[in-house]
């Protein structure tokens, strides 16, 4: 599956801070994977209509059983209130029993720095990891 590139579903207030979230999900199987990229684009487009979503982008690598995910929010809450939201919410759950491995990342940054780069959010994931 190609990247789903950035999306800025709402545009932040000039001169605003954002919360960014940065995931690395990693299936135990294949079978997994398949699952996990089938429900993505109803996650995508769940995030597209939240409020307080500034962006959104995905990176499936569905062969090699991995998925990177980037979004910014207005603020930490936004966040939560749409990872406690449906079908995000029973999706995680789900997607729990096939979850060999999973990470996540949080920073803020001025809004005119958006979109952030892959390679910013897999530095940040692969610095959480050392940490640990």
């Amino acid at each position: 599956m190609p990247d789903i590139p950035w999306s800025t579903p709402h545009e932040p207030a000039p001169g605003a801070e954002v919360y960014v979230m940065a995931s690395r999900f990693e299936t135990e199987t294949l079978s997994g994977a398949l699952r996990f990229f089938l429900k993505a684009p109803g996650i995508i487009r769940q995030i597209r209509k939240a409020p307080g979503a500034h962006g959104v982008a995905l990176r499936a690598r569905v062969t090699r059983r991995t998925f990177l995910t980037l979004s910014a929010w207005e603020d930490r809450d936004a966040l939560h209130r749409f990872a406690r939201s449906e079908p995000h919410r029973s999706s995680s759950r789900a997607a729990s029993a096939f979850m060999k491995e999973s990470a996540f990342t949080y920073w803020t940054v001025p809004a005119s720095e958006l979109p952030i780069g892959w390679a910013e959010a897999e530095r940040r994931l692969a610095e959480r990891k050392q940490a640990y």
